[in-house]
């Protein structure tokens, strides 16, 4: 069994107690004021759970399609560093552009998908997505997105979730095998780091 399988097994398992236990999703989910008393484990069990089924589905695919491509290029380890990497910088960011709101609540996988898709791009930046975009256009649309709509804050999508995820899948592609990454692609790769560094500062300079 694949290393991506069991991840989404696993998820699958601890999201479908989530919906039938109130108290497990409440002691798991991502939370700032949980996070604020010390429960740092948050950072992590919330990446098990989701909102819905739906969710789940449209993660877990996600994930399907890529976690494989990215574990034949950096090896099991490397798989489990990204994903998880990018589920604990993807919520510590949140973490810190809504610290000081201690409703803040979130859940999901978003961050760690999000690190392995952008880590097979930094990779592989001529690959398509949905059929007929390339992957390194599909990132930098996805960075404009993303920064754009992390300054909705009625949205219930955790977009600085995934912006963390895609800074350490793009930041540990590199680390992991520099040649196939910046080597193979320097142009495309400063593009896609000179869109992280720009969504940052732009995050920086709206946060409420």
């Amino acid at each position: 069994m694949s290393t991506t399988l069991m991840i989404i097994i696993a998820t699958g398992i601890v999201t479908y107690m989530g919906f039938n236990d109130g108290s497990l999703f409440d002691k798991y989910k991502f939370s700032v004021s949980g996070i604020q008393s010390g429960e740092y484990y948050r950072l992590i069990s919330s990446a098990f759970l989701h909102a819905d089924w739906t969710h789940f589905i449209f993660n877990m695919i996600t994930l399907y399609f890529f976690g494989d491509f990215t574990q034949s290029i950096f090896g099991t380890k490397g798989l489990l560093m990204i994903y998880f990497g990018g589920v604990i910088l993807g919520n510590y960011l949140s973490y810190y552009f809504h610290k000081n709101n201690l409703w803040y609540a979130a859940i999901g996988a978003s961050g760690g998908v999000n690190a392995v898709v952008f880590a097979a791009i930094t990779v592989e930046p001529f690959m398509t997505i949905n059929f007929f975009i390339p992957g390194f256009l599909y990132a930098l649309g996805y960075l404009w997105y993303t920064t754009k709509g992390s300054q909705n804050q009625s949205s219930n999508i955790g977009h600085e979730a995934h912006f963390g995820g895609a800074i350490i899948g793009v930041a540990l592609a590199l680390i992991l095998n520099y040649q196939l990454s910046f080597v193979s692609h320097p142009i495309i790769t400063l593009l896609i780091i000179g869109a992280l560094i720009g969504g940052y500062i732009y995050m920086e300079k709206k946060k409420i």
